[in-house]
């Protein structure tokens, strides 16, 4: 069996409009959940051994915040086909990994990555920003995987939980 781990980039931030989509940068609320996220990751002992991410900036932000906190070690493997993918492209690199990892975690945008979840889980599920889906899936190699493998939706964690739970203790 291996895991998977879909994480829509956190909230980016719209205040200068005269960049390009791909550019856009996260904002304070995504500064403060994609930490929280990969804390989260860590506490669930679901490190990655692979993190494949979008090269949008708001998306490496995400995935460079994710990792400061999550305890991972490896380097993020950056991938064009993520940007405004469709599931093959977020598929395909996956089947390519060596058999040796075994729990992969994808940062990217939707739709593709509900569509993603979707084709994987026949779950639709809404991916907010920052949130992470944790799937398991029947296979043993990643070549195995295709648009016809069904996994199972284990998780699904949303940001603002942990921002109210931040919030909580910093009243106390």
């Amino acid at each position: 069996m291996k895991t998977l781990l879909l994480m829509r980039h956190a909230k980016s931030s719209w205040k200068e409009s005269e960049l390009k989509d791909f550019d856009r940068p996260l904002n304070k609320r995504g500064k403060k959940s994609a930490p929280l996220m990969g804390h989260m990751i860590a506490d669930q002992e679901l490190v990655p051994d692979w993190i494949i991410c979008s090269p949008a900036v708001r998306a490496r932000q995400t995935a460079e915040a994710f990792v400061k906190t999550a305890g991972y070690k490896g380097d993020i493997e950056f991938n064009e086909g993520y940007y405004m993918g469709e599931p093959n492209s977020y598929l395909e690199p996956l089947a390519k990994l060596p058999d040796k990892v075994e729990r992969v975690l994808i940062v990217g945008h939707n739709p593709g990555l509900e569509a993603l979840l979707q084709l994987l889980t026949s779950r639709i599920e809404s991916l907010s920003t920052g949130a992470i889906a944790y799937l398991v899936l029947p296979i043993k190699h990643w070549q195995e995987l295709n648009k016809d493998t069904q996994g199972e939706l284990i998780q699904l964690w949303l940001p603002r939980e942990f921002i109210k739970k931040e919030k909580g203790k910093d009243a106390k």
